[in-house]
């Protein structure tokens, strides 16, 4: 049973552009849809991790948002990140899902018991991963590996009773 859904944020979370302003101030965009889909997740009793190579302000200002408690940035390894994270938390690889889409991820993806790209992730990353999504990064993807594990789990009822 999945308990943990592991996040990569530029790519994943975002379609992977960042726009500066001409005072140097970076910004992203975020899917609602995805948003919504970890609150929902995380209201079963389910837990959601970001773990991300760069480091930003608006990744932690969207974690807050989303009442995200594991927020890892600026990580070269990603796997020995989760590891000690299922150590604090008392999990095992198996009971992770993790979205990727590119070389940095591919060890973390290799390791947990669902791994899943976008659609528009790096070839070699949809090769070696569980699911590839239909959905691009930063377009619904999150949204999409969470529904599609509610699914397998037989979560439905319980995923969609707070709101129905």
């Amino acid at each position: 049973m999945i308990e943990l859904i592991v996040l990569d944020v530029d790519g994943c979370l975002t379609n992977g552009n960042i726009f500066y302003t001409n005072e140097g101030e970076a910004a992203k965009a975020f899917d609602v849809r995805d948003g919504f889909g970890i609150v929902c997740w995380q209201k079963i009793g389910k837990k959601c991790a970001i773990i991300t190579g760069k480091s930003s302000e608006i990744v932690k200002y969207r974690a807050r948002d989303l009442n995200i408690k594991y927020v890892f940035q600026g990580v070269q390894d990603k796997l020995g990140v989760l590891k000690e994270l299922l150590k604090d938390i008392d999990l095992k690889l198996d009971n992770v899902a993790a979205i990727g889409d590119d070389t940095n991820d591919y060890k973390q993806l290799k390791s947990v018991g669902w791994s899943f790209a976008p659609a528009d992730a790096l070839p070699f990353i949809r090769e070696n991963v569980t699911t590839i999504l239909k959905s691009n990064g930063g377009m619904g993807a999150v949204r999409e590996m969470i529904e599609i594990i509610v699914d397998k789990e037989n979560l439905r009822e319980e995923f969609e009773k707070p709101w129905l």
